[in-house]
């Protein structure tokens, strides 16, 4: 990943942004650090800082349309029939769509905020079927500033992003597998109190 962004730039930043934005595991913990740490000349790389932000956040919202559509079209059985061969699986799911369930709208904003639920939350708003405008804008607008202090960051780190760039990626790891056990003892409990019988 590092070198695909070294070498094809700006370009590189919107495909990795919209890919994964479709539920493909590329995390933008990475990605825009990354953009950042070359727009300050790491590697003798010269981007544009302001260009790499705003191409980050539009390849966000243009993989988040993507599934949206596919979500609000096929539904679950194609995020978890072919879904699961680029790394979709229930659990993403129920993590996404218990997070849209509680908050509606406000989570496709927020969510565009939060390790994981950032990369899924789109399917559960396309089988809402959000009104697609708000999912637009919301997305950009939750987006935007994730993208921006990631690469900002990055920009600050400078030449030090190399002894850094291996904890973020720990850390955004740890945040995902904390956020899935959480829904998991979640939906266990559900299905615990579900099942007790009534008045006990």
């Amino acid at each position: 990943m590092t070198n695909f962004v070294r070498d094809h730039g700006l370009v590189a930043v919107f495909v990795l942004m919209a890919v994964e934005s479709c539920g493909i595991p590329f995390p933008s913990e990475v990605i825009m650090p990354l953009a950042g740490a070359l727009a300050a000349g790491v590697g003798g790389a010269h981007l544009s800082l302001t260009a790499a932000i705003l191409l980050g956040a539009a390849g966000n919202l243009v993989g988040s349309v993507v599934a949206y559509v596919l979500a609000a079209r096929f539904g679950e059985p194609l995020l978890l029939g072919p879904g699961r061969w680029v790394g979709i699986s229930r659990s993403h799911i129920e993590l996404a769509d218990g997070w849209f369930q509680r908050h509606g709208l406000l989570a496709v904003f927020a969510g565009r905020l939060l390790p994981a639920i950032r990369t899924y939350i789109s399917f559960p708003a396309g089988m809402a079927r959000v009104e697609p405008v708000r999912f637009v804008l919301l997305t950009f607008l939750g987006a935007l500033p994730w993208s921006a202090a990631l690469a900002v960051a990055g920009y600050e780190l400078g030449n030090n992003y190399d002894r850094v760039s291996g904890p973020i990626q720990v850390v955004a790891v740890v945040l995902g597998v904390v956020l899935v056990g959480l829904v998991i003892a979640w939906v266990v409990r559900g299905r615990r109190l579900a099942s007790r019988p009534s008045g006990a």
